[in-house]
């Protein structure tokens, strides 16, 4: 059996390392097809160097671009690469411009294709993303939701026949990860001391309207703790085409750091503010609280337990309000697996393919 991978962003990349590992363990061939959306370095080859994902086995060097020009440019020469590797599955991770253009070059190719991360949803039509992963999950072959919510989801919509629960792929590598930078001191900024927050702030919805911009960063700016503003290229790009200055105050800028250096800094913190889907995940599963700029959540098991909690609108003192909310409960909930899922896609991938012998037994590790 072939399975090719096609990724193209930060998030995506570490779905992919524990479902490479799986696949090689298996003895799949696994071809991973980067689509070049992130192409900055410390947003992309330094992903696969520390998760010890093998080198993409073709990379498009697509780029940034318009939703359309960039969905269209990656259509094409994804079609490219599925008919000259004419995968058993293509198999798509989360709700990127990646996603969608993956999606779409495999069902006209009559290719069979599976959704990593189906079933969520924040029910906010604004999102480019809520597009890409409702077209990319109606699309699919195979849905592979995370979460006990994405499955009634896909139930909702009349998918629940070609959807498998398996867990959450990125708990498998947050826990591993964790587990392997446990007593490393972590290596902050000289301007930040023990007591610090970590913020990424990414979204169109947040980055590209100058007014409120500029009302989230003042937010940030009048903290009462250093906190490390991770600056996303798109972040830094709008900040100096609205004349505005990230630095100041309470924010220290900094470059986006590798995935294990992150889950480091974001242990030692005291907590995390977002509006990033896997960040307040990530968060959770360390146990640290989270406070999320946005409107809605896809992960809302972390709301309901208290450890996350939305803020749409920043200003106005309500972003330090927030912040000021008492400790959340001590919880042993595990909605998002055990750590597991990585094996439970690949056997739903050998499980749910007609055409692939069916007589290959779940792996005994």
């Amino acid at each position: 059996m072939k399975v090719l991978s096609v990724v193209g962003a930060r998030p995506q990349f570490v779905k992919l390392a524990p479902v490479a590992a799986e696949l090689a363990l298996r003895g799949i061939d696994h071809v991973i097809v980067h689509t070049g959306q992130h192409y900055d370095p410390s947003l992309s080859e330094v992903f696969f160097d520390e998760l010890g994902i093998a080198a993409p086995d073709r990379y498009l060097a697509i780029g940034s671009g318009s939703h359309g020009a960039q969905t269209a440019a990656m259509l094409a020469a994804l079609e490219t690469a599925f008919i000259e590797e004419m995968p058993d599955w293509v198999l798509t991770y989360g709700d990127t411009n990646s996603t969608v253009a993956g999606a779409l070059a495999a069902v006209k190719l009559h290719l069979h294709m599976a959704h990593l991360e189906a079933g969520l949803r924040s029910f906010n039509r604004r999102m480019p993303e809520e597009h890409n992963r409702v077209l990319t999950d109606h699309a699919a072959d195979l849905c592979l939701a995370p979460t006990e919510v994405a499955m009634r989801q896909l139930a909702h919509e009349g998918l629940v026949d070609r959807s498998v629960l398996v867990g959450d792929v990125m708990t498998d590598v947050l826990l591993r990860t964790r587990d392997a930078v446990i007593g490393r001191r972590p290596v902050l900024p000289a301007e930040v001391g023990s007591r610090y927050r970590v913020a990424t702030i990414h979204r169109a919805e947040n980055t590209d309207d100058p007014r409120r911009l500029a009302e989230i960063v003042a937010a940030l700016q009048g903290l009462d703790v250093p906190t490390i503003l991770f600056a996303h290229p798109r972040l830094r790009a709008r900040a100096q085409q609205h004349d505005l200055e990230l630095s100041g105050g309470s924010v220290v800028v900094a470059d986006p750091v590798g995935y294990p250096d992150l889950v480091n800094i974001v242990t030692g913190s005291i907590g995390v503010i977002t509006d990033s889907g896997g960040l307040q995940k990530e968060a959770f599963l360390l146990r640290v609280p989270c406070t999320t700029i946005r409107t809605e959540t896809e992960w809302i098991e972390t709301v309901e337990l208290g450890w996350n909690h939305l803020v749409p609108e920043p200003g106005s003192g309500r972003l330090a309000a927030a912040l000021a909310r008492s400790a959340p409960p001590p919880t042993d909930a595990a909605p998002y697996g055990i750590g597991d899922a990585a094996r439970r896609v690949a056997q739903a991938l050998v499980d749910r393919h007609p055409d692939v012998a069916t007589s290959t037994t779940d792996h005994p590790h």
